[in-house]
């Protein structure tokens, strides 16, 4: 976990970047960062590993046309060589790491519990999934217990928080207890433990996670670590990004297993806002617009992705109580809304004083790169040794995978970003060559790329487009 140290070293170097007075006038950034990303000296070859069965949106306006919606990868973590894919159509597939035929684990259509992926296919539905640590040890609480994230119309429940703001849709996590946790699928029984309002469409609910590296006796063994969008639109017309009222633009944490007065979930005694009066005591860090993924590394880092506005998009390493800036933030720079009178869209120079500490990225690249941050891991699997060390993290739309040196990164003090050099079929390729289809919000086609990682470390790149699950393994080039 970072340190303070480390933090306030950030915010001195931060200190002698370019800056604004008060005096001078907020002006646009054309090209917010010059520097292009170059390719690197790593390259790994892609292998076809399985393809998702064909699936069909519900309400298919303003949809990306996808052959399957599927979003990531990931293992059970029981030992058992299990991995989960969910289609956010609604669908939990069942699979392992020889690649056999993915089966239907769970159907979220099918099991009268308020999913809905009819607002707006691209964004809302199964967002995530994640099973807890103790899922098969008997006798545990954890045991046979699974959580999912999703959507659900505003009327099937009565929310935690912003009920009266779900003028959409609402963001929700639900507990699976199954009866056999080796069965190949589901069946048991389910309890709702929270569920937030959503004003918009978009920048919902993103990942569910817990911490994978701990031991029992660690404080986070079993804490269920949530992302939050800004509840959608453009440019946080809410302005839940700086507030700390609901945990909105948040990375939340909560104990699954608890439980307190009318709340299904416990609070984590070590939470930074326990017991703050008007502060959400859930949220254990803010001011994210996007971070629809995030992933820890084996000390314990987590890395969030968060997708920006217009211009910037940016990695960082989350800090208890920490604010990541957003929406007077944007990667290393201000938007509008850090001035009396600007443009929205463009991102300009900082003031000369933050109102208040932020943590700013470990790295960034703008639009003249990609598009939408999507996923990423630090490797430390043993197929490709060349990776060890990386955070590999793929751009979305344009279907670019880049990497930094994970093990030396400050706040504010973007790496060196470079792109993953990729053999496919023998030869060195585009991604985006090889898997691309319509884009709804461009002319330009979009690879609708997303990471996935078994328990060995070993990473995948899914494509929704054609539906495809493909690994990265050593290369012969």
């Amino acid at each position: 976990m970072l340190n303070k140290t480390r933090v306030l070293f950030a915010a001195i170097v931060i200190s002698c970047l370019p800056i604004l007075s008060q005096a001078q006038q907020a002006v646009p950034l054309e090209d917010p960062i010059p520097a292009k990303i170059q390719k690197g000296n790593i390259v790994v070859a892609v292998e076809n590993f399985l393809q998702l069965p064909k699936t069909e949106d519900v309400n298919i306006e303003g949809a990306h046309p996808a052959f399957a919606r599927l979003q990531y990868l990931l293992p059970v973590g029981d030992g058992s060589g299990r991995l989960m894919i969910n289609d956010t159509r609604g669908l939990l597939y069942v699979t392992d790491e020889e690649g056999s035929k993915p089966e239907i684990y769970l159907d979220l259509r099918q099991q009268d519990v308020g999913f809905s992926d009819a607002t707006f296919a691209n964004e809302t539905g199964l967002a995530g999934f994640t099973f807890h640590p103790d899922f098969s040890l008997p006798g545990s609480q954890g045991f046979g217990k699974f959580y999912t994230a999703y959507s659900s119309p505003s009327d099937h429940g009565y929310a935690n928080y912003l009920d009266d703001v779900s003028d959409n849709h609402e963001s929700v996590i639900r507990e699976w207890t199954v009866d056999d946790p080796a069965a190949k699928k589901f069946s048991g029984s389910s309890r709702e433990i929270f569920r937030i309002g959503q004003f918009d469409q978009n920048h919902n609910i993103g990942t569910i996670k817990f911490n994978p590296f701990v031991d029992q006796n660690s404080a986070d063994y079993g804490m269920l670590y949530v992302s939050m969008g800004d509840g959608g639109g453009a440019h946080d017309p809410r302005e839940f990004g700086q507030s700390l009222s609901e945990p909105m633009s948040s990375l939340m944490r909560i104990d699954p297993l608890g439980g307190e007065g009318s709340r299904q979930y416990g609070i984590p005694v070590d939470n930074p806002f326990v017991n703050q009066p008007g502060i959400a005591p859930e949220i254990w860090a803010y001011g994210l617009r996007h971070t629809q993924q995030f992933s820890f590394d084996t000390d314990g880092r987590i890395f969030l992705a968060d997708i920006g506005q217009n211009q910037v998009e940016e990695i960082n390493i989350a800090v208890p109580g920490g604010n990541f800036g957003w929406r007077v933030r944007e990667g290393m720079f201000a938007t509008a809304f850090a001035f009396d009178r600007a443009r929205p869209g463009p991102v300009y120079q900082r003031p000369a004083s933050d109102p208040e500490e932020f943590i700013y990225p470990v790295a960034q690249y703008d639009h003249d790169e990609g598009n939408a941050v999507g996923s990423g891991f630090v490797y430390r699997g043993d197929g490709i040794p060349e990776l060890v060390g990386k955070y590999v993290f793929a751009d979305m739309v344009r279907g670019r995978i880049f990497y930094i040196d994970a093990d030396d990164l400050t706040p504010g003090v973007p790496a060196e970003i470079l792109e993953l050099r990729l053999e496919i079929d023998g030869e060195e390729r585009e991604f985006h060559d090889v898997s691309n289809y319509p884009n709804r919000y461009s002319q330009r086609n979009r690879s609708d790329l997303r990471m996935g990682i078994d328990s060995q470390g070993e990473l995948y790149l899914l494509s929704k487009g054609d539906g495809m699950v493909r690994k990265l393994v050593s290369s012969n080039l």
